[in-house]
């Protein structure tokens, strides 16, 4: 299961879906590209609103920036992640911890 962890100071994600083989997972390819596009969007307008620190099975986003733009971003990053973890509820959870 991918596991999407939401603090306000970074959001970082573990885990493989398992809905399919490594390289054949449709959610995996989906969390992947939501989170790539949406890292590359901050960056490419405020280089320094994030950092991105990878390890081997984690990607943590920390949050240098809470500037408007910045904002929107993640916001649409989880919003089209909670839409993946509601068809795919079995291969991905989203836990906010600032709740």
């Amino acid at each position: 299961m991918i596991k999407v962890e939401v603090t306000k100071k970074d959001i970082s994600v573990t885990g493989h879906a398992m809905y399919d083989d490594y390289g054949k997972d449709i959610v995996c390819a989906a969390a992947s590209s939501v989170i790539t596009t949406s890292v590359e969007s901050i960056a490419s307008i405020k280089e320094d609103a994030i950092d991105v620190k990878e390890e081997q099975d984690k990607l943590t986003i920390i949050i240098n920036s809470h500037d408007e733009i910045t904002n929107k971003l993640i916001i649409t990053m989880l919003n089209l992640l909670q839409e993946l973890q509601k068809k795919y509820p079995q291969n991905i959870k989203i836990t906010n911890k600032e709740e």
